[in-house]
């Protein structure tokens, strides 16, 4: 599998800390302290995008990591908008570098599939990006296991690979099990999910009459909506009480102790939010537990759809 490591060869950390809310509802100072927070806690991989409040994430991102920006995996997306055509790519990864304060970014992702660019196109500016010295990894984030496996057919052509995708996941929206996260394993591939908190869901605010992006963004309330999902969350609320630990915490550390290891990233508004998931890093996730939070969710069908396969 590919090893993540930053410039001067420290590893990645097994958790990653996103910065989608830098600039938006984490002003600069509890960025800053979040960003501390992570560091302090071994946290070595930083992951923003060109849209990510307007830029202001990687324009704050950019002052934190410069004293030690040789000893941190930094990553951003491009193409979310505009298409993945070779201009806008180019374009959009620019103004990031600028941002970011950056000639070289570790971590390049493209941000969703683009049905309309061929992705010849598309992975062909990646490689020449990559030749140039102003990526070191290549991502994708969003596709699918069948758009994967073409992009790495047609990097193998570039004398390259895909070395990291993004997909969601997390307790109640498992998917990626079918045949994202397996392709992943046999293809070498770093699998650095998001959302391991399911939009807050898994954290028990909402059983306990709480409020957050579920109860004002739609499409969070669409994406988490379905009764089971809630179930599950109330039910791993009820296994943390009982354990002494934060929902979170095991949310968190079930995701990162899938077999395939994945890096799970981990975001919040202030280091008082996101201190329950930092503290998945130290926790001891045993087989037995792992095996008991499995059980509260709902194991999605094989990608053969024989339920007898199971």
């Amino acid at each position: 599998m590919t090893q993540l490591t930053a410039p001067d060869g420290t590893p990645a950390s097994r958790l990653t800390f996103g910065a989608m809310q830098f600039g938006g509802t984490a002003d600069a100072d509890n960025s800053r302290a979040m960003f501390d927070a992570c560091r302090g806690a071994g946290i070595t991989h930083f992951d923003t995008a060109n849209l990510y409040t307007e830029g202001r994430s990687e324009t704050l991102l950019a002052d934190m990591i410069k004293p030690q920006r040789d000893s941190l995996v930094i990553a951003t997306k491009v193409a979310f908008a505009g298409g993945a055509g070779r201009i806008n790519i180019l374009e959009q990864f620019d103004v990031s570098r600028q941002r970011l304060q950056l000639d070289m970014v570790d971590l390049l992702y493209i941000h969703c599939f683009d049905p309309d660019t061929p992705l010849e196109e598309t992975i062909d500016t990646m490689a020449h990006l990559q030749a140039q010295g102003a990526i070191r990894y290549i991502g994708l984030s969003n596709f699918a296991a069948w758009q994967v496996m073409k992009a790495q057919a047609i990097a193998a052509r570039f004398d390259t690979r895909i070395d990291v995708i993004q997909p969601m996941y997390n307790l109640v929206k498992r998917q990626a099990e079918v045949e994202i996260i397996p392709m992943c394993v046999d293809q070498n591939i770093e699998v650095v999910p998001y959302s391991p908190l399911g939009g807050g869901l898994l954290t028990g605010k909402y059983a306990s009459g709480g409020t957050g992006r579920l109860s004002t963004d739609d499409r969070y309330a669409t994406r988490y909506g379905l009764p089971w999902m809630h179930k599950c969350a109330a039910d791993l609320a009820a296994l943390a009480a009982d354990m002494n630990v934060s929902p979170a915490t095991l949310a968190v550390a079930w995701a990162a102790a899938h077999p395939a290891r994945p890096r799970p990233i981990i975001s919040a508004r202030s280091v008082a939010q996101l201190q329950p998931s930092l503290d998945a890093e130290g926790f001891e996730m045993t087989p037995e537990l792992y095996e008991r939070i499995t059980a509260l969710s709902q194991t999605p069908p094989p990608a053969t759809d024989r339920l007898d396969d199971l």
